[in-house]
């Protein structure tokens, strides 16, 4: 019988929806996390995940359950559980890719926006971010390192449908005209091949099914704005 497995988070399970897991979902509220949230990560940053142990309430974590937390991690960690769900390529180039690809995201893409939606830093921060990725994406497949979606698609498609939130709400901290630039890079020829994948990451259900703009929306209005 598999493990149980909580997932703490806001909506955006891909990667175990790509997998077909079982899993118990827990809703936090990013701007206001219960206090019993530390015992699942002291750190208290979301989304976590407690695995093994026995079934018990969300708000109740089992000591015996280990927990895990950081995007990357569980996203292998998710990979490792289904190995056939394809979220890590048998290939071990591929996988080094993906990981690789992983990486950038986070050391680079995510201060680019952090910067572009909380600093007032110009559209080029976030927009040279996204042809970095540009450059790492194959010259023939849907993906990031392929046809397969993996934990490198998985681990960006939250990030990009927020900056995309962001740049068509005008969530941001210089307001629309300033938010506007990024959608008219991704609207050039110079970001064709990458508004095609970012399109490709939109359409894919295990996004689009977990994507909540809503409370996204609101999380960005009172992280940009303060409402």
């Amino acid at each position: 019988m598999p493990e149980q497995l909580t997932y703490y988070g806001n909506k955006t399970a891909i990667a175990l929806q790509e997998a077909n897991a079982k899993y118990q979902y827990f809703e936090i509220d990013f701007t206001n996390k219960p206090d019993w949230f530390v015992k699942v990560n002291p750190a208290g940053k979301v989304p976590a995940m407690t695995y093994g142990g026995p079934a018990v309430n969300p708000d109740q974590p089992s000591p015996e359950s280990t927990k895990l937390s950081e995007s990357a991690v569980l996203l292998e960690f998710i990979a490792d559980l289904h190995p056939s769900s394809g979220l890590l390529p048998s290939d071990l180039v591929q996988r080094a890719k993906a990981r690789f690809f992983t990486t950038v995201v986070d050391t680079v893409v995510a201060p680019a926006m952090i910067a572009w939606v909380t600093q007032c830093a110009p559209a080029s921060t976030i927009v040279d971010a996204f042809k970095k990725l540009q450059e790492l994406l194959p010259e023939n497949g849907r993906f990031a390192v392929g046809d397969a979606f993996t934990i490198a698609d998985a681990g960006f498609a939250p990030l990009y449908v927020r900056v995309l939130l962001s740049a068509e709400g005008g969530v941001h901290k210089g307001g629309k005209e300033h938010a506007s630039g990024v959608l008219d890079a991704l609207s050039s020829p110079e970001l064709a091949k990458f508004k095609a994948y970012g399109d490709r990451l939109v359409a894919r259900p295990s996004v689009d099914t977990t994507w909540d703009k809503e409370a996204s929306a609101a999380y960005l209005s009172k992280l940009v704005l303060g409402n």
